[in-house]
């Protein structure tokens, strides 16, 4: 089978609702990262075969196949094609999966994978109706005969998750704590800078709060009343963008690549829809048994905060080290701009596993509709 490389990742920095990156155009700031990914690589861009992007929120300023607007606005010839995936929060996750596909199959050599989502212009559940008639999913018969008594939303997954897996809001606040802890020490640092294009006057992450305690946490109240699940303990509504240049072993030879790793395996699963946000669990093993790995053998994984019970519940169920996991902080500190973390947190991985020795990455992604992605890197 032919394998994958990464030969390129690259981000924006992640800002929060309302911040800087809100006041620029998501096809000006995909098409700046895609340059970026384009240069880092050193491909020529008249051999890309496709850009993949992932993009949650397809309405208004992120319309119109966004994939295609931004690369030709990278100034990418006529000639490379543009695809917009929405898998929900892990859309831009899938996008690497598809390009992974099509280079494996031999159809393709060069593809560029990322995402984009700038929450200020275009919210959370913006390209859906405003009530459940029949602009709305929700509003087939057919949905309704089969859920029609499922309280159905992420808040109520990631409560359901919490009493499943016995986590306490205690327990997620210590580990929202740790993720702002985590983020703001890496920023602070600069460990982030290699990772992340310039946007403007903008050059760092700005979501994560070093001033935040469990005390402060504590004084929310939940989103459902009698809940566990605070703001505090959920993912940050943020703007960003991310690439990745993928390539086969051929392409890296042919042209001269550099490859920074190669992609081990990849999985999707469905899951129960109700609870949403298990589906972690089983895309995370179904990704090991492929690659023929245990959990053990991987030096770093990055599970998406969407709510800390997520991580908590895989930590358990699976028997993870926490000191594995989300090691720079996660979704909680750095934002979650669904359309764009699956490859913000990929392009992540692969800089801090070259950056500390490591050889082996998997992250995973919970998605609305219930449904998970996971893949596994290995660094060369």
């Amino acid at each position: 089978m032919t394998e994958v490389f990464v030969t390129a990742a690259v981000r924006s920095p992640v800002t929060r609702r309302r911040g800087p990156l809100s006041e620029i155009h998501p096809v000006d700031l995909m098409a700046q990262v895609l340059e970026s990914a384009v240069a880092r690589s050193g491909i020529d861009p008249a051999l890309i075969d496709d850009v993949v992007l992932g993009c949650v929120g397809q309405v208004g300023a992120q319309a119109y196949n966004i994939a295609r607007t931004a690369a030709l606005s990278a100034g990418l010839p006529d000639s490379v094609p543009g695809v917009t995936v929405d898998r929900q929060c892990g859309s831009s996750q899938q996008a690497i999966q598809f390009a992974t596909q099509a280079i494996r199959s031999g159809d393709q050599q060069v593809v560029i994978a990322g995402g984009i989502e700038v929450m200020s212009l275009v919210g959370i559940g913006a390209s859906g109706a405003s009530s459940l008639g029949m602009g709305h999913p929700r509003g087939g018969i057919r949905w309704r005969a089969r859920f029609a008594e499922a309280e159905i939303s992420q808040f109520r997954g990631a409560e359901m998750l919490a009493e499943r897996w016995k986590i306490s809001r205690k327990d997620m606040e210590a580990f929202a704590l740790r993720s702002h802890q985590r983020a703001s020490d890496a920023i602070t640092a600069g460990t982030f800078d290699e990772e992340i294009v310039t946007v403007g006057a903008t050059r760092r992450d700005n979501g994560a709060r070093s001033d935040t305690t469990t005390e402060k946490m504590a004084l929310l109240d939940p989103v459902i009343p009698g809940g566990l699940i605070t703001a505090a303990v959920s993912s940050q509504i943020s703007d960003g963008a991310a690439a990745l240049v993928l390539a086969s072993g051929k392409a890296v030879d042919q042209y001269g690549l550099n490859p920074l790793a190669r992609v081990r395996a990849t999985s999707v699963v469905g899951s129960d829809p109700v609870i949403m946000l298990s589906g972690p669990i089983p895309a995370t093993e179904r990704a090991l048994a492929r690659a023929e790995l245990r959990a053990e053998d991987i030096d770093l994984f990055e599970v998406n905060e969407a709510f800390a019970s997520v991580p908590l519940a895989w930590e358990k169920e699976l028997q993870v080290d926490p000191d594995k996991v989300n090691v720079l902080g996660g979704a909680i500190a750095l934002g979650h701009p669904l359309g764009a973390t699956g490859a913000r947190i990929m392009t992540t991985l692969v800089h801090q596993l070259r950056r500390t020795g490591g050889r082996l990455g998997l992250q995973a992604i919970c998605e609305g509709g219930g449904m998970a992605n996971a893949t596994i890197i290995e660094v060369v």
